[in-house]
């Protein structure tokens, strides 16, 4: 008998192996009248992540890369015309930087909020809006119980904390789309999971292969029925990733090798132990070396991917989705840029939703209910509360999150000086206050638009802190500036203001 094609072909959600057990009807409790407290767990989390994340904006610790690239970008939208944004370069076009047109969604409200923070507050509205989304799904698979526990830790997972609370990015789109898409991939609606995917290729040119791999997930797990849409949904993952790099090499002012070049840093010597320090870096070798021992060196990357399953208590594994997230992992195996091996910054937002989303679908795969479920509920639990005092939701409870600044007082005081429209050059964690309104960029940054009308900097910036300039150079940028004719209009608590002449 030939299995039937489109979404009659489906297979049932409580697919074991190849036996089906029948859905059971929820309890009263668990019936879709009783829901308010998910929409109460998602909405204090998304007051949670944008309390703390315009916080950090407030107290002047969003930067220049990434927050005022992307308002740029924004504002660019909102005023009619393809990206650019001056933090990278003058005029220069962020299509050929990252291909996220996806972006422009967000042009009109930022007609209704031109700020800055309007970012924020829809970044923490699209992080919430994937926890209600796994917390109904997992509701209707497992129970309220289940729900509750697994919606709770993946909202205060340290991926999803650490992406939210890293100025903005635009993985924050892809976080509903994932869920929903390894959700209906799940319960067998294998048309609904594809549809849900291929909206990801506009978010960033890189999920394009997230989408291939569901693709093929879905032409697996599928069976007969799931071979055509998945096989299409893989082909246009990839076709998409290579449409993608096309449209970057051709808009990058560097073009193909510029764009490359700015996105696959060499591996830093320093930063490999000793006994593979001389490997080679470049060509066949350089690529196969990357690929073997650098997946797993330096250390930090083992304990990354530890850490990514560990909410999960492993069991992740036991599900195919967790396939989907290989590209996301892979590409910060083998990068050389040390930022990408770690937890900090946004690089585990995208991960976060696949293995929560795996470990759900790993419990009922295997039949888990009654006291083994609740016991990997309290494990789950247990694990994330953990981790939770480690990573930035943390600082909610914090004095200093709550402490007045008054250097943060003065310094706005003295970027409102500077008219609408004016070109600057800033201090990193300034230029976001400023991109609003003015043509700024990095001070410092080699490829900044030269000579603007004012420089304001930060010399107080801890040193760890510092990009791009120390504070020897810093000191000498300034000195330059006043020799080339620019004059000191305000310096207050290690803020500067300068101005130029004629």
């Amino acid at each position: 008998m030939h299995a039937p094609t489109g979404d009659a072909a489906t297979l049932p959600p409580q697919q074991t192996g190849n036996a089906v057990r029948p859905r059971p009807k929820p309890p009263a409790k668990d019936r879709p009248e009783n829901t308010w407290w998910i929409w109460s767990m998602a909405g204090a989390l998304f007051f949670g992540y944008s309390v703390l994340s315009l916080s950090l904006h407030e107290r002047l610790l969003t930067r220049a890369f990434d927050l005022g690239i992307f308002v740029q970008a924004v504002r660019s939208y909102a005023e009619g015309h393809l990206p650019v944004s001056e933090v990278k370069g003058p005029d220069f076009p962020i299509l050929g930087d990252h291909f996220s047109p996806v972006l422009a969604l967000l042009a009109p409200l930022y007609w209704l909020w031109p700020s800055v923070k309007m970012l924020l507050v829809a970044q923490a509205a699209l992080a919430a809006g994937s926890v209600l989304a796994l917390t109904f799904w997992v509701r209707r698979t497992l129970g309220s119980a289940a729900a509750a526990v697994i919606g709770a830790c993946y909202g205060l997972s340290w991926g999803i904390a650490s992406g939210v609370t890293s100025d903005f990015h635009e993985w924050a789109f892809a976080l509903p789309l994932l869920v929903l898409s390894l959700t209906a991939l799940a319960d067998g609606r294998l048309r609904a999971a594809a549809y849900w995917a291929l909206p990801l290729v506009l978010v960033k040119e890189d999920l394009g292969l997230t989408v291939a791999v569901i693709g093929l997930v879905i032409a697996w797990r599928g069976g007969p029925g799931g071979r055509r849409p998945g096989l299409a949904t893989a082909a246009f993952g990839v076709v998409a990733a290579g449409v993608a790099v096309l449209v970057l090499g051709s808009l990058h002012p560097g073009g193909f090798d510029g764009y490359f070049a700015s996105h696959n840093p060499a591996l830093p010597p320093g930063m490999l132990p000793p006994e593979l320090a001389d490997a080679p870096q470049d060509g066949l070798a350089g690529l196969l070396f990357k690929l073997t021992l650098g997946l797993v060196t330096p250390q930090v990357k083992v304990m990354t991917m530890i850490l990514i399953l560990a909410p999960t208590l492993f069991l992740a594994l036991r599900s195919p989705l967790v396939l989907i997230a290989v590209p996301s992992v892979l590409w910060r195996l083998v990068s050389g840029y040390p930022d990408h091996w770690g937890t900090g910054f946004h690089y585990s937002l995208l991960v976060m939703p696949i293995v929560f989303v795996a470990f759900a679908d790993a419990l009922h795969r295997r039949g888990t209910s009654g006291t083994s479920l609740y016991r990997y509920l309290a494990g789950s639990a247990a694990v994330t509360l953990m981790l939770l005092p480690h990573f930035a939701l943390w600082q909610l409870v914090e004095p200093e999150t709550w402490r007045n600044h008054p250097r943060t007082a003065v310094a706005h005081s003295m970027m409102a000086e500077i008219p609408e429209g004016a070109t600057v050059q800033a201090s990193s964690y300034l230029v976001p206050h400023l991109a609003d309104r003015t043509s700024v960029s990095l001070h410092g940054w080699g490829d900044s638009r030269p000579h603007p009308e004012w420089i304001m900097v930060d010399t107080r910036v801890a040193p760890a802190l510092r990009f791009p300039l120390s504070a020897l150079r810093e000191s000498r940028a300034i000195s330059d500036a006043r020799a080339q004719g620019y004059r000191t209009v305000s310096e207050r608590d290690g803020f500067l203001l300068l101005s130029r002449t004629g």
